[in-house]
């Protein structure tokens, strides 16, 4: 569940700033191109800064699945 939170968090973060640049564009058209471009380097870097949590989120919902399988494996040894 926090793997689809961290990646939720990059799609609304890369979506977020493509609205910012179409109404730049759209308001500027003399700079679409360079206004593009920076937008497309800043979702590149959006995309970079997630990787660390999504690896954070991915081994603590690794730890929480493994944790939950000892305990219903315990519960099977007891009965």
């Amino acid at each position: 569940m926090r793997v689809f939170i961290e990646v939720l968090h990059i799609v609304v973060g890369v979506l977020a700033a493509m609205l910012i640049a179409s109404f730049a564009a759209w308001s500027y058209p003399l700079a679409r191109h360079d206004i593009w471009l920076v937008t497309d380097v800043a979702m590149i870097l959006i995309v970079a800064m997630g990787i660390g949590p999504i690896r954070r989120a991915y081994a603590e919902d690794r730890r929480t699945l493994a944790e939950a399988g000892a305990e219903a494996g315990k519960k099977q040894d007891d009965e």
